[in-house]
């Protein structure tokens, strides 16, 4: 009977969103024109986030780089003046662990294209799979979230992940960088007993031993095929047959491709940490949950964590409340490499700076909490050369603010991606506007 019911309670609940995807369509947000003249923000606080704040500064773009910031700039001709008296202007936010942009309702399978079937599929490319129509994209963007690590999911190699700016026409305009790292899900290495686990222990072991045995033989057979290839090559015969899965996981074996482990339980970390040692592979730790526990071997390894959200509940009985807050506060003061995400579902990404300002009130420096969603993502993802700081040379991505894009109460005014202004507009700021309209008509002005 509570077997029936759940399933007549999950086919209404589908249904309902089902009739929302296709009524919600495509959102009416135009991307940004290409920057076709200098621009200039002046008068408001520059946070360039890798040096000290000017009050009073300025900051000059042009064809989509910083040009200069500091408080007296010498102007092209034809540049646009921007006065921003009393506002700030940070670098845009950067999530670097979300299914933006493949998935829209979780609860809708055809507006899911995260995963992949089977166990392991390394070929997979996230960046093809992006849908640039999302209405969930203007929602985070709304929040300065300019840029993210969209992330597939399923099986154990679930594939690559793309990173992308949060705007443009097609997933080849809004793609800053593919293939940024292979996506690995470590199976748990314990048991559970919850009331959502039917497994025995028994059976959950089994099936963690044979998960794990899939990923070792996925690398032997990778590395075989590299060897055949590479052989075939040296000795001037004809090419080995081609083969998607292999030449993805073959970038990884050759330190070409970083492997991003998905775990968060100490078990899990050491027992990854003991295989990419084994296999001399780069590593990065996303959820990382228990890597406080870990940080000497992460800080000797070189291996930086991607804090899959701090806004969670702990995840044992004995754990104190705030252990999930802390996690970034415990792995600065160990010096460990790290940046926070909000992990959550697609539509909880503009959530991305309430989880660094979490994270500031539990012990992390505010401004290493700025930099962990600004500088530090741009560094592990590869791409500090171009995000995550405002300095001459790199993207004109940045945002203007209210004030601390951390404090809740902060409002984002405008938003630049490659120097091109990006539509602030959503979904939810229709709907808020239809809604006072609604109740304007009627006579009452705060409902």
């Amino acid at each position: 009977m509570r077997n029936a019911q759940f399933i007549l309670a999950w086919l209404l609940a589908a249904t309902v969103a089902l009739g929302a995807a296709r009524q919600s369509g495509a959102s009416p947000e135009v991307p940004g024109a290409p920057q076709n003249h200098p621009i200039v923000l002046t008068g408001g606080t520059i946070h360039p986030v890798s040096g000290p704040e000017i009050p009073g500064g300025a900051i000059l773009f042009e064809g989509g780089k910083i040009v200069a910031v500091g408080t007296d700039l010498a102007l092209p001709p034809n540049t646009e003046r921007i006065d921003l008296a009393g506002q700030h202007v940070y670098p845009g936010l950067i999530d670097a662990f979300t299914p933006l942009g493949l998935v829209e309702i979780p609860s809708v399978r055809a507006t899911r294209d995260q995963s992949e079937t089977g166990a392991i599929n390394p070929n997979v490319k996230a960046q093809v799979a992006i849908n640039p129509d999302s209405e969930l994209i203007p929602v985070a963007r709304s929040a300065g979230i300019l840029t993210v690590l969209s992330t597939p999911a399923g099986g154990l190699v679930s594939g690559c992940s793309a990173l992308i700016h949060l705007d443009g026409w097609t997933w080849e305009d809004m793609t800053v960088r593919a293939g940024v790292g292979m996506h690995l899900t470590w199976p748990r290495m314990a048991p559970t007993y919850t009331w959502r686990m039917e497994a025995s222990a028994q059976e959950q072991l089994a099936t963690r031993d044979k998960s794990l045995t899939q990923i070792r033989q996925a690398l032997t057979d990778a590395r075989a095929y590299l060897t055949a290839k590479n052989g075939r090559a040296s000795a001037g015969a004809s090419p080995l047959k081609f083969d998607a899965r292999w030449e993805a996981l073959a970038e990884v074996l050759e330190g070409r491709l970083p492997l991003f482990v998905h775990a968060d339980e100490i078990q899990q970390i050491q027992a990854a940490l003991a295989l990419v040692q084994e296999e001399k592979l780069k590593l990065v730790l996303v959820g990382g949950y228990d890597a406080p526990a870990c940080a000497e071997l992460l800080k000797k390894h070189q291996v930086p964590v991607i804090v899959g959200g701090v806004n969670r509940l702990p995840r044992r009985r004995d754990d104190p409340y705030d252990t999930a807050f802390t996690v970034p506060a415990r792995l600065h003061q160990a010096g460990v490499e790290f940046c926070i995400s909000a992990a959550q579902q697609p539509s909880r990404v503009r959530d991305l700076p309430h989880h660094a300002g979490a994270a500031a009130a539990h012990g992390l420096p505010p401004d290493e909490a700025l930099k962990a969603v600004t500088l530090y993502p741009a560094r592990i993802l590869g791409v500090a050369e171009r995000l995550g700081s405002l300095e001459a040379g790199k993207d004109a991505t940045l945002i203007v603010t209210s004030g601390d894009p951390l404090e809740i109460t902060t409002q984002v005014h405008a938003a630049f991606i490659q120097g091109r202004k990006v539509d602030l507009n959503d979904r939810q700021k229709r709907l808020w506007e239809k809604y006072k309209e609604k109740y304007r008509r009627l006579g009452i002005e705060n409902p």
